[in-house]
């Protein structure tokens, strides 16, 4: 069985421009023999007075990156001052970090592998390391490392996620500076909700204005009528 080939996709119609070397295919020459995935959270610590490990509340997810290298070669032409220059084949991966004049940014990508590598992305870094070069200078061989950064339309991400706000009840716990608006705003994107979880959490909401940090809140359904409280 012949090896599938790692392929590039261009999902932005408008900065397809074979010109300017963007096609809307761009194939690898050779296949990567490793890539690396890399996902990360941003973790905030919050300090409570006379604990000895500050308490940590996850913000938010973070880009997953893929990062390979492509190799590209040329030699099979010949090494001669007729040989032919190795950007000619690199030249539109380079093109996938720059700015494209029609849509004023990078463009969108897809990187496809076979069955089991599929990943939306722009291209957030390019770095070409040439190793040969005919009499005259030309490069002929290269090896590209590139790291391509996720990227997901927001709606995408919420029907990812089925946030479970709305229906089902959560705990939070309240960072530095946090009023209950902004909790709201954060879990029923409506501040006017603060309402709802004061009711919901009495002893802990005494001082709407100056919440203690630290505090775990219990944010309720929308299902549960304001002022009604579980027994638990």
């Amino acid at each position: 069985m012949l090896p599938v080939k790692a392929k590039i996709e261009i999902l932005d119609k408008d900065a397809i421009d074979e010109s300017r070397g963007l096609p809307q295919f761009i194939d690898v020459q050779f296949n990567p023999t490793e890539y690396t995935l890399n996902k990360g959270a941003q973790i905030a610590e919050i300090g409570i007075p006379g604990i000895d490990s500050p308490l940590l509340q996850f913000i938010r997810g973070q880009n997953e990156r893929l990062t390979l290298e492509l190799f590209f070669d040329t030699t099979a032409g010949g090494m001669g001052e007729s040989a032919t220059d190795v950007t000619t084949l690199t030249k539109s991966i380079y093109q996938l970090v720059k700015m494209q004049p029609k849509t004023h940014a990078p463009p969108r990508i897809l990187f496809i592998w076979g069955k089991t590598l599929s990943f939306h992305a722009i291209v957030e870094s390019v770095q070409q390391k040439f190793t040969l070069f005919n009499p005259l200078g030309v490069p002929l061989r290269a090896t590209l490392s590139v790291t391509f950064r996720e990227y997901k339309a927001l709606e995408d991400q919420i029907a990812e996620l089925n946030p479970q706000t709305a229906d089902h009840s959560k705990r939070v716990m309240v960072s530095r500076e946090k009023t209950l608006a902004q909790i709201a705003s954060e879990e029923y994107r409506d501040p006017g909700e603060w309402r709802r979880i004061a009711d919901a959490n009495p002893n802990e909401t005494a001082n709407v204005r100056r919440l203690t940090p630290g505090t775990v809140l219990r944010i309720p359904p929308t299902t549960e009528a304001p002022g009604e409280l579980e027994s638990r």
